[in-house]
């Protein structure tokens, strides 16, 4: 096991600003003097990432604000702080009918730069405004060094909290990849901005992304034809007219199979209508006992889980907001938007539009379609997040990380340490957030990172107290 060496002060280097980072850098800004904490991340803002950092106004948050907070153990922290910023009164259109309040993305981002501002102004955390690009562990493990573009930044432990990587493009539409009408990156800056009003549009995909790009399409005036495609067909679910308590209990006794899993939320569901509770209710206390849930799967139904049964969890688990699903009726009724289930089969750029061909679920045929513009929401694609991301990429390449047996990011001990190559624990290499769900399980929705990101910080400072003092003898693996 690496141990830390000897000294007056030790450096972290945080490696992503979005929330997991953020939210990490805080609770250790809060704690031990002994450390300096660099935050290298190459937006201007820390604690936006790619979910909070968006000025479109029609991206909002999908869970009311009472459920966000930087503070697992203070969940009104951002409802407090919602309520004094004056924002519900610039955007009426954030408190909805049942008193709920889905604030804008950008809002949430900029509470959680707020938080970090005085420890920013103070010095206690540093923002490296760069990517990192390579991350390289010193002879005997003693200390790391994180090279990025603004320099080298070096460390005694690192905490990898990379933003979700961007979509993965389908293999059926490579050949529209240089096309104008091709957006790859939804989230990119005006990237529906050349749409036109009355243009024809493919999304691919029809989770919560897909349901954004119709909704700000609607916002900037268009008209014409919206088509989501996606195997299945599922659309992300909507938040009940009232909230209830989350109902039933599936930690008790877990289920040791994923069918086992399965028949007991079949179950729970229909006891929650006998008693009169919604459905949301009961995947609540999902969300809520999900990591004993998954700690009671041995790895192959875990798998299971993951290849038969998560496209179903992600669009109950994963809600619209409210003003977003509105939307999505409306151009329904209107017949001006549509969701089909189908499987891409190719793609090619014509003079006339983008031509693709897909065959729809349960049927032999292939159609060809062209539209004027296809945009990929694909989702994340965490099962290539060594691969894309450079600084996850050298260290895969030392051996010092391995990607998840489910491929959903990166493998961790139970103390949240990267797995390295070898099948051991590096013990000042940990990870935060969505990258460790292949450990955790569910750790994509934000009460659940952010109490990640808590335990991380506190992983952190148990081994700063563990180092020895100056004037002691530090040993190395």
């Amino acid at each position: 096991m690496n141990a830390l060496p000897p000294a007056r002060q030790l450096s972290v280097a945080i490696i992503g600003g979005g929330f997991s980072g953020a939210a990490v850098a805080w609770h250790l800004a809060r704690g031990p003097e002994r450390l300096s904490i660099s935050v290298i991340e190459p937006r201007p803002v820390i604690g936006g990432g790619l979910a909070y950092s968006s000025q479109e106004p029609s991206h909002r948050v999908n869970v009311p604000a009472v459920r966000m907070s930087m503070a697992p153990d203070d969940a009104q922290h951002f409802a407090r702080w919602l309520a004094a910023s004056g924002e519900i009164k610039r955007d009426a259109d954030a408190l909805w009918t049942n008193g709920d309040v889905f604030p804008r993305r950008r809002v949430f981002g900029r509470y959680v730069a707020e938080q970090l501002a005085p420890y920013l102004k103070s010095g206690a955390i540093r923002h490296v405004k760069a990517q990192a690009t390579r991350v390289v562990q010193e002879a005997n493990g003693a200390g790391w060094t994180v090279h990025t573009a603004a320099g080298a930044v070096t460390a005694d432990i690192v905490v990898l909290a990379a933003t979700h990587p961007q979509p993965g493009i389908p293999d059926a539409l490579a050949s529209l990849t240089e096309a104008p009408g091709f957006v790859a990156d939804p989230y990119a800056a005006s990237a529906l901005a050349g749409i036109g009003p009355e243009a024809s549009v493919l999304i691919v995909g029809s989770g919560l992304t897909s349901a954004d790009m119709v909704a700000e399409l609607d916002r900037r005036g268009h008209r014409g034809r919206i088509l989501a495609l996606s195997r299945r067909g599922l659309r992300s679910r909507g938040h009940p007219d009232a909230r209830g308590e989350p109902f039933g209990d599936f930690a008790s006794v877990p289920a040791t199979t994923a069918l086992g899993l399965l028949k007991t939320i079949r179950a729970t569901l229909a006891a929650a209508r006998h008693a009169g509770a919604n459905w949301q209710s009961v995947f609540d206390q999902l969300r809520s006992q999900g990591a004993a849930l998954w700690a009671a799967l041995a790895p192959r139904e875990r798998a299971r889980l993951v290849r038969h049964l998560r496209v179903f969890w992600d669009v109950h688990r994963f809600r619209i907001a409210p003003q977003v699903a509105e939307v999505l009726e409306r151009r329904q009724a209107a017949g001006t938007f549509d969701t089909i289930a189908a499987r891409l089969v190719a793609s090619n750029d014509e003079e006339d539009g983008l031509a693709v061909s897909f065959q729809r679920r349960g049927r032999t045929a292939i159609e060809t379609v062209r539209f004027d513009a296809v945009i990929n929401t694909t989702g994340p694609a965490h099962g290539q997040a060594l691969q894309s991301n450079p600084a996850l990429r050298s260290l895969a390449e030392a051996g010092l990380v391995r990607a998840d047996a489910y491929r959903l990011g990166i493998d961790t001990s139970l103390g949240s340490r990267a797995i390295g190559r070898d099948g051991r624990p590096v013990a000042t290499l940990l990870v935060a957030g969505p990258l460790a769900r292949g450990t955790f399980g569910e750790l994509m929705g934000l009460p659940e990172v952010a109490r990640h990101a808590q335990s991380v910080a506190a992983e952190v400072v148990r081994l700063i107290e563990a180092a020895p003092k100056p004037g002691a003898t530090a040993g190395f693996r």
